[in-house]
């Protein structure tokens, strides 16, 4: 008993700010610890609130795992990755170049508002003015409902950014190539967040973050608010969540949720079906609906393989 009460005497409290395999980079009061797990599964992600038992030489051991206001994850049929936990922003990047998917932002969107997480989206490399029309265009479904677009250059500053994520606990995500390193050396100079130039014949990015890294915004983690960067993605599965959770985190669609004329409906062709009504009259954007539709089908087909989701 008194050895136990020792033990609990010399935890520290503190916030995962680097998350690599299942080893874990630490913030606490006395300074970072470079920590392992006991377990073997790896359940813990960037901004996760955790109790540590410290060793020798900067080591420790987490023990413990705060509760989580919310979670950040992908998954597909057989494989799930946890991306941040405790956050209050998702800041999704995209650039006038290489070309973005709408797809991909429809997916981030989902994610974030199933945890209550607010989604904003970056369109970074504004500059390029010969296609910034372009971009603008595509983004003009999410702009409709009411998601906000911040346009920057990462390389002449991210003033704009800076102000809007002041005291948030923000994480940035987007395709590799869309310049979420070079964004976050604006943001945070010190950082020194590794940069490639864009792979053009692919017309995507080289990866250049290999793990999610937790940065302060200013001087103090809990006071001034932080900033994740996060590697490059080219997916998205949202395996997790099951169909009617999906069509929720449509915010478009939760006028029409529940008045279609049958129960069970599955807005694919039934007669009258409220969902399918706002597509025709252009209340629901027809691209948007044919993402939730593939998102849908990944979802039913993930389960089929792997029923124990």
């Amino acid at each position: 008993m008194a050895q136990q009460r020792r033990k609990d005497a010399a935890r520290l409290h503190g916030v995962i700010v680097a998350a690599f395999g299942r080893h874990y980079e630490v913030a606490t009061a006395d300074g970072r610890l470079q920590c392992t797990t006991r377990g073997k599964k790896n359940t813990f992600a960037c901004g996760d609130e955790v109790d540590v038992l410290p060793g020798s030489d900067g080591q420790g051991v987490i023990e413990h795992l705060q509760p989580r206001r919310n979670l950040l994850w992908r998954s597909d049929a057989f494989r799930e990755k946890l991306i941040a936990a405790n956050l209050s922003h998702v800041a999704i990047v995209v650039a006038t170049e290489p070309g973005f998917s709408d797809l991909l932002i429809s997916r981030c969107i989902a994610a974030a508002e199933s945890q209550e997480i607010t989604p904003l989206i970056v369109l970074n490399k504004a500059d390029l003015s010969d296609r910034l029309d372009a971009a603008r265009a595509q983004l003009a479904p999410f702009r409709a409902l009411g998601y906000e677009v911040i346009e920057l250059s990462a390389l002449a500053g991210a003033e704009a950014l800076r102000t809007r994520l002041a005291g948030t606990h923000a994480i940035l995500v987007g395709q590799s190539g869309m310049g979420k390193s070079t964004l976050t050396n604006a943001l945070i100079p010190e950082a020194n967040a590794a940069t490639r130039e864009i792979s053009t014949a692919l017309d995507t990015g080289k990866h250049t973050t290999t793990f999610a890294r937790l940065y302060p915004l200013s001087g103090d983690l809990t006071r001034d608010g932080w900033l994740i960067d996060s590697p490059g993605l080219q997916a998205f599965g949202l395996a997790h969540l099951t169909a009617a959770s999906l069509a929720e985190s449509f915010v478009e669609f939760r006028a029409f949720l529940g008045h279609c004329r049958f129960r069970d409906c599955r807005h694919e062709a039934e007669p009258g079906c409220a969902l399918l009504t706002a597509v025709e009259s252009g209340t629901i954007d027809r691209r948007r609906f044919e993402h939730f539709r593939t998102i849908r089908a990944e979802i039913a087909e993930a389960k089929r393989l792997n029923p124990g989701w």
